[in-house]
This record gives C-alpha cells, sequence and structure tokens, in this order.
C-alpha cells in the first residue's frame, strides 16, 4: 500500500473523536500456534460535524480504537473477514494473521474485540516469513469452502492458506491477475465471489479470477492516478446480491486524508458513495472491509492500518446499512 508516512502528529489532534480512556481487553481460550495479545480498547465516535457523511439508510453503529504499544503485531493491519457473525480475521502488512471476536452491546453496536491472537504468515516452504518484501499482506478472502486467501504486493502474488480455522504453514499459489503492478501498488481489494475470487488494484483495475484463469472486468486505467484521487484499499461480497462492497481512500498533503465506501456491481460500476469519512471527523488510512448479513440489511466493518505511525491510529468501525439499497 501506499504509505501515508507525511502525516505529521496535527493530524491526530485534529481527527476528533468522542472517546474514553483505554482499557484492556480479556482473551478467550487461544488455539494451539497462536500468542495471545491484549491492546486497550478506546471507544471512538464520528468526530466533529462537517467530517462524516452517511448515505440516506446508513446508520454508525460503533466503533473503537486499538491502542497498541510499541512492537505490537496489531500495528499496520490491512484488510479483514468475517467468520460467522462475531469471528474475524485481519492480516497485517509485516506479515502477521491476527484472529479475533467482536464485542457488541444488547443493542449490537460494536464496542469491543476480545480474544485477539496472532501468528506468521508462512512462506511456501513453511518457514515464517522475515522479510518485508515477502510479507506485505494487504488482502483477504475466505471462500465458500472455508479457505483463507492472501494477496500480497512488492512480490505480487495469492496464496491460498487452507482452512481459515486452521491455516497451513505451507501455502499454495492461485491465479492473480498477470499485471505488472509497481512494488508497493498491487491487490489491496480481494473478496470470495461467486465460484472464484475478485481482485482489485489500488491504483484502478477489476478482475475475477478462478483456479483457471483471470478475466478483465474493468482495465487498469492508462494514466496514472494523482495524489488526490480515491484508490480501493479493501473490498468484501454484498451478502444481500452479486456485487461486493469496497473501500477506498484519499490522501492530499499535508493532512486532507479521506475515505469512502461504495458498492461495485458485478460489471464494476461503482454505486453512489455510502459513507465518507475526512476532516474535521474522525478519518484515518481505511483499507480493510468486511460485510455479513444483519436484522434485515447489511452490516459493515472497515480497519484503518496505522503503518506503525504514532500519528495514526488503528480503527474498527460499525455501520449499518439498510435492507434494499442497490446502485
Amino acid at each position: 500500500m501506499r504509505a501515508l508516512s507525511r502525516l505529521v502528529p496535527a493530524f491526530a489532534a485534529l481527527a476528533i473523536a468522542a472517546c474514553a480512556g483505554a482499557w484492556p481487553v480479556v482473551s478467550p481460550p487461544i488455539p494451539p500456534g497462536w500468542t495471545p495479545t491484549a491492546p486497550g480498547i478506546r471507544p471512538v465516535g464520528l468526530g466533529l460535524p462537517g467530517g462524516a457523511r452517511l448515505a440516506e439508510g446508513v446508520r454508525f453503529a460503533g466503533g473503537v480504537e486499538l491502542v497498541l504499544e510499541a512492537g505490537s503485531p496489531l500495528h499496520s493491519l490491512s484488510d479483514l473477514k468475517l467468520i460467522g457473525e462475531d469471528g474475524f480475521v485481519s492480516v497485517s502488512d509485516a506479515g502477521d494473521l491476527v484472529r479475533g471476536h467482536l464485542v457488541l452491546n444488547r443493542s449490537g453496536r460494536l464496542i469491543g474485540v476480545a480474544g485477539l491472537a496472532w501468528r506468521r504468515l508462512t512462506l511456501a516452504d513453511g518457514t515464517p516469513i522475515a522479510d518485508k518484501a515477502d510479507g506485505d499482506a494487504e488482502g483477504l478472502a475466505l471462500t465458500d469452502g472455508g479457505d483463507l486467501l492472501v494477496s500480497f504486493e512488492r512480490d505480487h502474488r495469492i496464496w491460498n492458506y487452507g482452512p481459515v480455522t486452521m491455516p497451513v504453514n505451507r501455502p499454495t499459489p492461485v491465479r492473480h491477475p498477470d499485471v505488472a503492478f509497481t512494488p508497493n501498488d498491487g491487490m489491496e481489494g480481494l473478496s470470495a465471489l461467486g465460484a472464484g475470487w475478485r481482485v482489485a488494484g489500488e491504483s484502478g483495475g477489476v478482475w475475477d479470477c478462478t483456479p483457471a484463469a483471470c478475466a478483465v472486468v474493468t482495465p487498469v486505467p492508462r494514466d496514472a492516478l494523482d495524489d488526490g484521487a480515491y484508490r480501493t484499499t479493501g473490498m468484501d461480497r454484498d451478502p444481500s446480491g452479486s456485487g461486493v462492497f469496497v473501500v477506498q481512500r484519499s490522501y492530499r498533503p499535508p493532512l486532507d486524508a479521506r475515505a469512502q465506501v461504495r458498492r461495485m456491481a458485478q460489471d464494476g460500476t461503482l454505486g453512489p458513495v455510502l459513507i465518507e469519512l475526512k476532516l474535521p471527523g474522525l478519518t484515518d488510512n481505511f483499507e480493510g472491509i468486511a460485510a455479513v448479513a444483519r436484522n434485515g440489511g447489511t452490516r459493515l466493518y472497515i480497519l484503518s492500518d496505522d503503518n506503525d505511525n504514532p500519528a495514526q491510529r488503528t480503527l474498527l468501525l460499525a455501520f449499518d446499512v439498510k435492507g434494499g439499497m442497490r446502485d
């Protein structure tokens, strides 16, 4: 991903959110092979008026910040997908796989996460990834068969790590677009779709892949995107239809960081903006998205990558999209 390294500490002061002091997450029993970790959890709101804009039929359903110590494996989380209604798996662009559970209150609002644990992703020979060039994981997809697909950039590839409940140590390669992505600008969006998976490039281009081949849905733009353009950084299928939801981010120096969520149709067409986050409200480097059917509509979760930068934050936000909304 294209890191927002130019952000300065003033960004954190401007991205105001309703919050309280952090408290530790209590982790339930962790499966063998995983290492538990317990960050602080701080509730957040959408910040000052004039920042967040939600389309009609979209409602904010709670949010938290993961308060992380230096060296935490939870820095730089770049995608997430749901396992059932409250389990989730995430990945970092440093090469770590993370699992946990969402904590909702009685009204269904997101108030925390629990049971967090991590393990190192592995190379094809089964050894743990040790180099950023090998471990820059950016996208996740869970196939209908329950397998975990991970997309990487720098060394552009998609690997199948087997059952998400018990990932294998020797992943196998699967089809990915035959495109000459630049090293830090690759396959950020990944989602299961139909009998295969959909891939989106950060700077444009969408492909539908199967074990046999990848087909172009929308081509890579001829002209490079400028710094202020929205780039697709995460994707998950719409549980109520044939398309996908995408999260996109934009950054224009020195402080204009924005995020938006839209629905992408089967043919790659983007619908209206459902969620927009920008200053003076809560905003950051949002790269992950997950969708699940809930109460006749869709619950969306979006996750920010803090780039291991003290001026940024790891945020997890929930939104409810009224049932029946389409492009």
